[in-house]
């Protein structure tokens, strides 16, 4: 059983052990204006500071289809998790097997689940999780462990451990200024898997003191692009309506990324959901997620950019959906 505080995260090496034995898939409104609690988080200098970065280092990116959100429960809410994630979003688990996923020694039950709306690793540690695991959030395939490793340290990442084997691969951990924790991971025999019915949103929380240096390193590593910078974007959709907020959204070769620059007061459950899921319908969505066990911790919420809720699988795995590709 997993003694210490359930946590969830996003992540790719975890995905990358417990892929062992899988087949590869086949080829892959405006809002109104009121007064701001965050109006300080808003107009930024471009592009997002100005400190000078190195030249930009080729890219390392593999696609979107390869980002794992990571979910820590206890063992005996494995079954539990999956099947109702599973009953809310379609698609298949792997096999469950125990792995060491970790340089340290420790020992998981893990299960790989690929979904159309995203990709999760799921573990129940069945001994003390060794640091800094647990804390990492988000992971992507690289094509160059070596280059990636290099490129995310002159982007301003910290490398918080270093490079280290898995069984079909390598993999690090590093941490962007602002605190976002991150995997990246590779695999010796690369993977092929289809593309995603829609990309995930990797939901980044940070303060507007570490806001445009976080973006101006993560687009110097990601070869990504700014979508949007709205200095007065609806709070609502983190729980503060009536309020405004400045949200970034950014895409890049690694999958979609919404950056919410806040003040840390943040109401249950927000900060908690780590991704966000676009669904056809928001409602039936909820449906069969609370048909599978699952609560609904914010109900639909409408904003210029569509509907979103939030929800809780068994096991306490929080997440966001709302509509849209």
């Amino acid at each position: 059983m997993l003694k210490s505080p359930i946590r969830f995260r996003s992540i790719g090496l975890f995905a990358a052990a417990i892929l062992i034995g899988l087949s590869p898939l086949a080829s892959v409104t405006s809002v109104t204006t009121v007064t701001s609690a965050f109006a300080d988080a808003g107009p930024h200098e471009a592009p997002y500071g100005m400190e000078a970065l190195p030249a930009m280092r080729p890219s390392v990116s593999v696609g979107p289809q390869y980002d794992t959100t990571h979910v820590y429960v206890a063992s005996a809410d494995l079954d539990a998790f999956v099947n109702s994630f599973l009953a809310t979003f379609g698609g298949k688990a792997s096999p469950r097997a125990v792995f060491t996923v970790t340089p340290t020694p420790s020992k998981t039950a893990s299960q790989y689940v690929q979904t159309p709306v995203g990709m999760l690793s799921v573990f129940g540690f069945e001994t003390p999780i060794p640091y800094p695991f647990g804390n990492e959030r988000t992971g992507y395939l690289v094509t160059d462990i070596d280059q990636a490793v290099k490129s995310a340290r002159a982007s301003g990442a910290d490398i918080l451990v270093d490079t280290f084997d898995d069984p079909i691969g390598k993999d690090a951990i590093i941490q962007w200024p602002g605190g976002l924790t991150m995997q990246l991971y590779w695999h010796t025999k690369a993977p092929n898997y289809a593309p995603l019915h829609s990309v995930p949103d990797n939901r980044v929380y940070v303060s507007r003191y570490e806001a445009n240096n976080f973006v101006r390193r993560w687009l110097h590593f990601s070869h990504g692009k700014v979508v949007s910078d709205n200095p007065r974007a609806d709070a609502g959709v983190i729980g503060r309506p009536g309020e405004t907020i400045r949200q970034i959204r950014i895409d890049s070769g690694f999958g979609r990324m919404i950056v919410f620059v806040t003040d840390g007061k943040l109401p249950f459950p927000f900060g908690r959901e780590t991704t966000g899921y676009a669904v056809d319908d928001v409602g039936a969505t909820l449906t069969r997620a609370q048909g599978a066990g699952a609560k609904v911790l914010y109900p639909p919420y409408g904003s210029g950019s569509g509907k979103t809720a939030v929800v809780e699988f068994p096991g306490g795995y929080i997440a966001e959906v709302h509509d849209g590709q």
